[in-house]
């Protein structure tokens, strides 16, 4: 790096579900390394995109959004959220500006009371919000909680975006870099195509659908024409939910097929063969086995 001190550290961003923390780190990355849908809390475990700015390395922790947990599921992923804000160098604050600073990024603010890290607000969706309202919301932030610096930033249209990647660039620990140069992020080929896949099927069944739905990959085979077979079950809760996934004359589930695999052979720039497996497992949500494979602990209590 010509002599230059190069920097590394972890952004936790944390935010109510729908703030729109997995667009920023996928406009930050340059790509795709998380899922985007308009099912809330559809972010379950620590997913990492690693952005390069410079000598500094950047490691996006994209938590799910915390919300008042009813579920064991819920409290799973509120745990791993709160658990990756304690264990970063930097914890990114998101507020949606269309909800303001409601009730549940209040909580927030004050929950981030116990972190003592150094912390950001970035206030999103400016684009579709009047100034005027902007300037407000920015000082009540300001007032609800000790930030370094607030930012106004728009995830979707990239406006604001490139102010936060040189701040956080500069504020991040002196240190070596942790991932090669070229990598985007650290989730395992399987688990990122899981999640390609569960982001389609939300996109087509967010209405019908309970997000009580999950996607293993069960095999991922490389096959001698340079090609990739991939095998994949979704596990519903119920039959009614397996009949809604799998439609009428299986027209659901092949449109999620399709749509899938067309964005992993985008992503592995190889032809893919995906097949989709529905089945019902009642209780997956108290299988810990479940909770390994999407990357978060099973909560006990």
């Amino acid at each position: 790096m010509n002599g230059e001190t190069t920097r590394c550290g972890f952004v936790a961003l944390l935010g109510a579900p729908n703030a729109g923390k997995s667009t920023l780190v996928n406009r930050l990355v340059g790509t795709k390394v998380t899922i985007v849908s308009r099912k809330v809390q559809t972010t379950r475990s620590l997913i990492r995109g690693i952005v390069m700015a410079g000598p500094s390395q950047l490691v996006l922790v994209d938590t799910p959004g915390i919300f008042e947990p009813r579920r064991r599921l819920d409290r799973a992923m509120v745990d791993t959220a709160w658990g990756g804000a304690r264990d970063a160098d930097i914890v990114a604050f998101m507020v949606d500006a269309t909800r303001g600073l409601d009730s549940e990024a209040q909580a927030l603010v004050e929950g981030l009371a116990a972190i003592a890290k150094p912390r950001i607000a970035l206030i999103n969706k400016i684009d579709a919000v009047p100034r005027e309202r902007l300037l407000a919301l920015a000082a009540a932030v300001n007032e609800a909680g000790s930030f370094d610096s607030i930012f106004m930033i728009s995830a979707l249209t990239g406006d604001g975006v490139e102010d936060v990647r040189r701040h956080l660039a500069a504020t991040v620990p002196a240190g070596p870099w942790l991932y090669p140069e070229d990598e985007v992020s650290d989730l395992p080929l399987r688990r990122l195509a899981a999640e390609i896949t569960r982001e389609k099927l939300f996109e087509r069944l967010h209405q019908e659908l309970p997000y009580q739905a999950t996607v293993e990959t069960d095999s991922w085979k490389d096959g001698d024409d340079g090609s990739a077979r991939i095998d994949q079950t979704v596990y519903v809760t119920r039959e009614s939910h397996k009949k809604i996934v799998i439609g009428k004359g299986g027209q659901s589930i092949k449109a999620i097929s399709t749509a899938a695999r067309l964005e992993l052979q985008e992503m592995v720039e190889r032809k893919v063969h995906l097949f989709l497996f529905v089945k019902v497992r009642e209780k997956w949500i108290d299988d810990p086995e479940r909770y390994r494979e999407m990357g978060i602990d099973f909560p006990t209590e």
